[in-house]
């Protein structure tokens, strides 16, 4: 994917401030509306600026690109880094990309934010929602957690120039949630007007990455590094799961990638998950002169060749 300069493309500086943003847009719209522009490519170029418009006009949008850095060239390769969006407290209802670049669905398709419509009886008009992402650890939804969250939202000024406001919430997070599911938070919206309700303040969840574990739905995975001889002759060895160790039996002539299955051990849910540990194959390094002889021993002892399927005939 490319990383796209927003602001190269609309000519801004990043300290720009919103109504240099719009004269900008109208300016460069003028120039490349495919109705009455003779540039070359306007067409694209025209597409182009309207998806930089749509992030630099918006604060929230605004903040959340600024703070992925400068450091990026347009065009280079480019992956968010990890968590980037995390705290970052959007209005409104989640957008769908606007058939925009691979680059914009990346950053905004999720996390980015269109004008929700509004619950309005009389004068009194209900708050728009809120979302953000937070990220937790997979130990917070095995056991369920309360935990103090930071969220930044952007808003400008009377100037124009962008001011992030923080705030700070203490949450309950449920047993058995997932990434992708939601914590709703009633009235931490933004406030209504004429006496209308506040909104409410979606929390999209997210795991941190784990040193040992990866996630699947509710199934949790171990890649479980053992010896060629625990492979070969089985064994017992104790296991790191995310509750406890516990004894695992390696049946004998294991493979590389066999899984194996502690059932009920993964997400608490009313199915529960499983936790599956698989199988790594490690190879003793041959750094000694003791360690060559003990596989030139095998090399001569075990007619093994891993090869045969592959139909290719050995010297």
């Amino acid at each position: 994917m490319q990383y796209k300069d927003y602001y190269k493309i609309m000519g801004l500086s990043r300290t720009a401030t919103q109504d240099e943003v719009k004269r900008a847009y109208r300016k460069l719209a003028r120039k490349y509306h495919p109705d009455v522009s003779k540039e070359k490519d306007a067409e694209a170029k025209f597409k182009e600026l309207g998806e930089a418009y749509e992030v630099l006009h918006d604060p929230q949008k605004r903040a959340a690109y600024d703070k992925l850095g400068s450091n990026w060239k347009a065009g280079e390769d480019f992956r968010p880094p990890p968590n980037w969006d995390e705290g970052f407290e959007f209005k409104g209802g989640f957008a769908d990309g606007g058939g925009f670049s691979d680059f914009f669905e990346q950053l905004f398709g999720r996390t980015g934010f269109h004008p929700s419509g509004q619950e309005q009886h009389g004068f009194h008009v209900r708050g728009q929602d809120s979302h953000a992402k937070i990220y937790i650890d997979l130990e917070d939804s095995i056991h369920g957690a309360t935990r103090s969250i930071s969220l930044s939202s952007p808003q400008m000024d009377a100037q124009g120039y962008m001011q992030v406001k923080h705030r700070s919430l203490s949450i309950k997070i449920p047993k058995g949630i997932k990434p992708g599911q939601h914590i709703r938070l009633a009235g931490q919206g933004d406030p209504g007007s004429g006496g209308g309700k506040a909104g409410d303040l979606l929390l999209e969840i997210a795991f941190n990455s784990h040193p040992l574990y990866r996630f699947s739905d509710t199934d949790i995975y171990l890649d479980l590094p053992v010896t060629p001889w625990e492979a070969a002759l089985g064994a017992k060895i104790k296991v790191p799961t995310p509750e406890g160790s516990v004894d695992l039996k390696i049946p004998p002539n294991s493979r590389q990638g066999t899984k194996l299955r502690l059932k009920g051990r993964g997400l608490p849910a009313k199915t529960p998950g499983d936790f599956f540990v698989v199988l790594q194959i490690a190879l003793p390094p041959a750094d000694t002169e003791r360690a060559k002889a003990v596989y030139q021993k095998m090399q001569q002892e075990l007619d093994f060749n891993p090869r045969l399927s592959l139909g290719v005939k050995q010297r």
